[in-house]
């Protein structure tokens, strides 16, 4: 019985659990609030019965998640550690690295309904997993129903005709939004730290700046770290991008907001928003596929009819099968609508009478859009522009398939150049030890990264301070 529990999947079983006791508290309380609720006749009764209700599901749910969470987190650590401490000796004198695999090992064959192999031992070891597995689980499932219970009679003899269900229910839902945006807030704290970390254990192998400024990057062979190159191609590729969406996105913007039709603006608009959600492995591969080769030919083509005019003795583009340019441009028409949606958004809510104003001093349409509504509209716009940069610089499928993958600083845009994305996710592919300064370079450029992106939303900031209040 012990080991069928181990096999039965966890997470349904506890959502299941906490559903019914939620259901249940809820019931309760409202019934047992309608009663006095139609006993009391002159007697005020602060809350409805659905707070009660609400009140008594609460204390009775919450108990039981944070039992279910502990497990979540802590449960597969737990048998582990029960599993390990009764293995024979010899397992115990294994190194921690070789006993982590063969415990992993043990628990994919458990995961498995078993082992039905020869070896004897593994065998064993795999169903007293599944048994203390189940313990486990047991444990877990009479835990929860234990604090449940204390949760659900505790707030049941609450229930009274005075007692301020509602204000409580209010307080707990409050707590529950502050936790959310705690945990979003605990989530880039975490991530920034666990960079910053890393980060620190490459600089004290490599010098901080012969990371940011040498020019040479074969992080392969962990030997050469300087991540200029990076940088210039990341810069590069998402400059051509932003010269593609920012000028077509904001004049699209400006037609569907000024000068569109209500029918051209309703079939228009949500065209361009499809844009936003074609995956990019296919922009990748229409680049490749598409826009490289004819990159290539028309710098072929360049490069013949400079030479056979005698103007240059050797080709002037590199002409390569994978390029800057055809990475960029793709990219710039994968952030066309973040710069035209939200910039057609920032553009609608300018204050209609600002246009009628102007109207009325003999402006015409253009001189409107060009003097008013735009200058309005800067901040928003602005944001757009650095949100669409943003994704640009942080765009890796694309590069990886379009642009190639050598570090180098070439002003050609048909040259073939890597970004810092593309870098990161080379670095941390693979089998590769997770000391070594090949790895720890990785959370370099990923705190590099950060810090850009950071750069750009505190600009972002710094323009909506400045101008938004000229036109509150």
């Amino acid at each position: 019985m012990i080991q069928q529990l181990g096999h039965l999947p966890m997470g349904w079983l506890l959502l299941a659990l906490l559903a019914m006791l939620a259901s249940g508290g809820f019931f309760v309380g409202r019934v047992q609030a309608e009663r006095f609720s139609g006993a009391t006749g002159s007697v005020r009764v602060h809350s409805r019965p659905n707070y009660h209700g609400y009140y008594v599901a609460m204390w009775t749910f919450v108990p039981a998640l944070v039992v279910a969470l502990a497990y979540a987190m802590l449960g597969e650590g737990i048998v582990r550690s029960l599993l390990a401490g009764e293995l024979p000796a010899n397992f115990q004198s294994m190194p921690s690295v070789e006993l982590d695999v063969y415990l992993d090992s043990i628990a994919r064959a458990a995961f498995d309904h078993g082992y039905g192999g020869a070896d004897r031992v593994f065998s064993a070891i795999a169903n007293r997993f599944l048994e203390l597995q189940g313990m486990v689980k047991a444990s877990a499932i009479g835990l929860a129903l234990i604090s449940a219970a204390c949760g659900f009679f505790l707030a049941r003899r609450k229930v009274a005709p005075s007692f301020r269900a509602r204000n409580r229910v209010e307080g707990g839902i409050e707590l529950f939004l502050f936790l959310c945006a705690g945990i979003a807030i605990a989530t880039t704290v975490g991530i920034v730290a666990s960079l910053l970390y890393e980060s620190l254990r490459f600089f004290s192998e490599i010098p901080f700046w012969d990371f940011l400024f040498g020019t040479r990057w074969n992080a392969q062979t962990s030997a050469e770290f300087g991540a200029l190159p990076l940088f210039y191609g990341t810069f590069m590729i998402a400059l051509i991008a932003m010269l593609i969406a920012a000028p077509v996105g904001l004049f699209a913007a400006i037609y569907l907001s000024e000068y569109a039709g209500p029918t051209v603006r309703a079939w228009v608009k949500p065209v361009l928003e499809v844009l936003a959600g074609i995956p990019t492995v296919v922009y990748g591969f229409f680049a490749l596929l598409v826009v490289a080769p004819a990159i290539r030919a028309v710098a072929v083509w360049i490069n013949m009819t400079l030479m056979s005019a005698g103007i240059t003795a050797e080709p002037l583009l590199a002409a390569q099968p994978t390029s800057a340019l055809a990475a960029g441009l793709v990219m710039g028409i994968m952030v066309i609508p973040f710069v035209s949606s939200l910039s057609d958004d920032v553009i609608n809510a300018v204050p209609q009478t600002l246009r009628d104003a102007a109207y009325a001093m003999g402006a015409t349409k253009s001189e409107t859009v060009k003097h008013v509504v735009l200058p309005a509209a800067l901040p928003g716009i602005i944001a757009s522009l650095l949100l669409a940069v943003s994704r640009a610089i942080g765009e890796t499928m694309i590069v990886v398939m379009a642009a190639g993958q050598r570090a180098r600083i070439s002003p050609d845009p048909t040259a073939d150049l890597t970004t810092i994305t593309v870098q990161i996710v080379a670095l941390l592919t693979g089998e590769t030890e997770f000391d070594s300064p090949k790895t720890l370079s990785a959370f370099a450029l990923g705190l590099v990264l950060f810090v850009i992106t950071l750069f750009f939303n505190l600009i972002a900031l710094r323009v909506v301070q400045k101008y938004r209040e000229k036109y509150d």
